[in-house]
């Protein structure tokens, strides 16, 4: 009797869950981007009242430092807790290597449906949308020259290369004073900075305003784009540019504006994660 009450103690199964899991993937920061993050919980939590939401981290750095947990350990918490059903939202801005590898992970569980939300720029009236937010913050033709930043990869192979290439396809045939760049890989920002330089040589612009297309304005805008070495706003002030980074007043301290602290693009974060949620009624 003994034996048999201790097996069925071992065997008892948590109570499934009917609701789907909301699993909240993002890359992580350790600076001060994080409080991008910050605000989209706050929103996350307005949005979905009494729902309890999950979090993973994909970048292993910031989950050592700051004992933060990956999307395995997140998938296996979940499903611990008896989800069947989880939306797995990225707060990736482009769907390339690291979605990619974030989709491989979500089906090492099959005993998990898992929807993965789209990205925020995963199709190209989704990137029209992006590019019109943060034109608001563009100089005028006659103020001066728009530098986009976009990430990058180093990985000639990575599927958000054909985007990074696109948006530099749209934004030179839609504005007179936009140039795109990437911290790595395409379009390479030394040369676009030369080609600044160049076109820029006979003109009256001697301002450059750069403007991060990434989610945190983190280590990258902090170091790469507006550090004390070898950053892209030394490279600028040597050939006698004024360079300005657009930021804005959070809870009394200042930060450079990434696309988390434009309200409009976690607007389009709600968005993707509401159509994998009315998707989960037929999946």
């Amino acid at each position: 009797m003994y034996q048999q009450g201790y097996i069925g103690r071992k065997m008892r199964l948590p109570r499934l869950q009917e609701e789907p899991a909301i699993v909240i993937t993002a890359f992580g920061s350790s600076s001060q981007g994080s409080r991008g993050i910050q605000l989209i919980r706050q929103r996350l939590e307005q949005e979905f009242p009494g729902q309890e939401l999950f979090w993973a981290y994909s970048s292993e750095i910031i989950r050592k430092k700051e004992q933060l947990p990956s999307l395995q350990e997140t998938l296996a918490q979940v499903e611990a807790a008896g989800y069947r059903k989880v939306i797995v939202q990225p707060l990736h801005i482009f769907p390339g290597t690291e979605y990619q590898q974030l989709v491989e992970t979500c089906n090492y569980f099959p005993g998990l449906r898992v929807i993965v939300g789209e990205t925020l720029c995963h199709r190209w009236d989704f990137i029209h949308q992006v590019l019109g937010v943060v034109a608001q913050d563009f100089l005028g033709q006659e103020e001066g020259l728009n530098l986009l930043a976009l990430h990058g990869t180093p990985l000639a192979a990575d599927p958000a290369n054909i985007i990074y290439l696109g948006i530099e396809q749209l934004v030179t045939a839609g504005y007179a004073n936009v140039r795109v760049a990437s911290i790595e890989g395409i379009p390479e920002h030394r040369g676009v900075i030369r080609q600044i330089k160049s076109c820029c040589r006979a003109g009256t612009e001697k301002r450059v305003r750069i403007i991060p297309m990434m989610l945190l304005a983190g280590v990258h805008v902090e170091d790469d784009l507006l550090g004390e070495e070898e950053s892209w706003r030394l490279l600028l002030e040597e050939q006698g540019f004024t360079v300005d980074c657009p930021t804005l007043l959070y809870e009394g301290a200042t930060y450079y504006k990434g696309l988390a602290f434009r309200p409009e693009c976690v607007d389009f974060f709600m968005d993707r994660l509401k159509r994998s949620l009315s998707l989960m009624h037929y999946y």
